[in-house]
């Protein structure tokens, strides 16, 4: 009796077929299209979402021999190459983060976001939080983003961003400070990492 059980090549193993079956690549992008267009949608907007979303495969493609093929999850890859495409774009993301909504907000700053909820407002919170965003240094941004938005631990987010992982705590801790101090909150506790340093989320 044949078994009905087929294992899912894991995203390395795609890569490395796709260099001799370049038609496999077509597998990662059904896999985490998804994924990069919604990271890119929420820093640029819907109508820059699929560009960013395209070019982001297209350089994969072009680049996937260099791929590190111990690494089985490809996603923190993609979304470093989001991210460095995404930074053409800065003077349309300064304008995305004035139309932030709270949601998003809630989304970069969910641990204290309701203790500055009790002295002021959803929407002048939301406003201040856009404004400290647009004053991060490009690497604080995008390093909390990836952490917010591309929902990567530290250790992905070092591999997508090509730092150690030290550079990434150093850079949350320092962009998720400027924060605090934006939304009004003084007492600059210890940030945890939310489960995320040693398992990475799992996406289906």
């Amino acid at each position: 009796m044949r078994s009905s059980n087929t294992s899912v090549p894991p995203d390395n193993e795609l890569i490395e077929r796709s260099a001799r079956e370049p038609a496999v690549f077509a597998t990662l992008f059904d896999r985490h299209a998804s994924a990069v267009y919604r990271y890119a949608a929420q820093r640029l907007g819907d109508h820059l979402a699929d560009d960013v979303m395209s070019e982001t495969f297209l350089v994969a493609f072009e680049r996937r021999s260099a791929y590190d093929l111990d690494v089985p999850d490809a996603r923190p890859w993609l979304l470093g190459i989001a991210t460095r495409l995404i930074r053409k774009h800065a003077r349309v993301e300064a304008v995305a983060w004035r139309g932030m909504v709270a949601d998003l907000a809630a989304q970069v700053a969910p641990d204290f976001i309701d203790q500055a909820g009790a002295r002021i407002d959803a929407e002048r919170l939301t406003r201040r939080l856009s404004t400290a965003l647009r004053r991060l240094s490009a690497t604080d941004r995008d390093t909390l983003l990836l952490y917010a938005w591309g929902e990567l631990n530290y250790e992905a987010i070092a591999a997508a961003m090509q730092v150690p992982v030290g550079t990434v705590r150093s850079r949350l801790h320092r962009a998720r400070r400027h924060l605090r101090r934006a939304a009004g909150i003084d007492n600059l506790e210890q940030e945890t990492d939310r489960g995320r340093i040693d398992t990475a989320p799992q996406h289906s």
